[in-house]
C-alpha cells in the first residue's frame, strides 16, 4: 500500500451521488477522510436544493446539493462515491442520469467507491458482471443474478470497484479509496515527470 500524504490529493475530485434517504454516516465519513486528505467533494442529485439524510430510518440532517445531473459531467471527476441507505439506493439505480454516470466513471477506469444499498445503481447501470463486490448482505441476491460475485468482507476491490458493507466498515472503506486515488496520483505525477 502506498504511503499515505494528507495534502496529496488536492488535484482530486470526487462526485458524490445521492437522492432523498442515503445512510448519513456513509456520506459524512468518507466525504470527511476526503476532505482531510485535499481531496473536494461534489454532492450531485436528480433535484437541486437539499437531499435527506437517515441514520438507518429516523431523519438525520439535509445537505446542499453542489450539482444536479443535469449540470455535471462524468469526466469533471477522478472517482465517484456511492453511500447507501435503502430509500436512496432504490431511487438513485432507476435514473437513467446516474446510470450513465456511473457508466462513464467505469468506462474511464476511475474509482467507484460503494457502501451498503449503493450497489444497486451499479446492478441497474450493469456493471457487476464478472466482477466481486461485497455490499449490504439482501443485495447478495442481485449482485449474483446480474453476473456478479458477492462476498462477505469488510472491503472489496476489483477492478475500479471498491466495495463495503455497512457502516462498521467505513474506517477500512475510507482507507481503501484513499490509498487508491494516492496511486492515481503518484501515477500522474510520474507519468508527467
Amino acid at each position: 500500500m502506498p504511503t499515505f500524504n494528507p495534502a496529496q490529493l488536492t488535484s482530486i475530485r470526487v462526485a458524490i451521488l445521492l437522492t432523498d434517504g442515503f445512510e448519513q454516516v456513509e456520506l459524512t465519513g468518507p466525504q470527511q477522510a476526503l476532505k482531510e486528505a485535499g481531496a473536494s467533494t461534489t454532492i450531485i442529485s436528480n433535484k437541486p436544493g437539499r437531499v435527506q439524510g437517515f441514520h438507518h430510518d429516523v431523519k438525520g440532517d439535509s445537505f446542499a446539493v453542489d450539482q444536479t445531473f443535469d449540470q455535471s459531467a462524468p469526466d469533471q471527476f477522478d472517482a465517484v462515491l456511492l453511500p447507501g441507505g435503502a430509500v436512496n439506493a432504490d431511487q438513485i439505480r432507476i435514473l437513467p442520469q446516474a446510470q450513465k454516470f456511473v457508466q462513464a466513471i467505469a468506462e474511464a477506469g476511475k474509482p467507484i467507491a460503494v457502501i451498503c444499498h449503493g450497489a444497486w445503481l451499479l446492478v441497474s447501470a450493469g456493471l457487476v458482471k464478472g466482477r466481486t463486490l461485497t455490499s449490504w448482505p439482501t443485495l447478495q441476491d442481485d449482485i449474483r443474478n446480474a453476473g456478479g460475485n458477492w462476498v462477505d468482507q469488510e472491503v472489496v476491490e476489483d477492478g475500479c470497484f471498491i466495495s463495503s458493507r455497512k457502516p462498521d466498515d467505513i474506517a477500512a472503506f475510507n482507507q481503501r479509496l484513499l490509498a487508491r486515488l494516492t496511486q492515481s496520483v503518484q501515477r500522474q505525477t510520474s507519468e508527467a515527470h
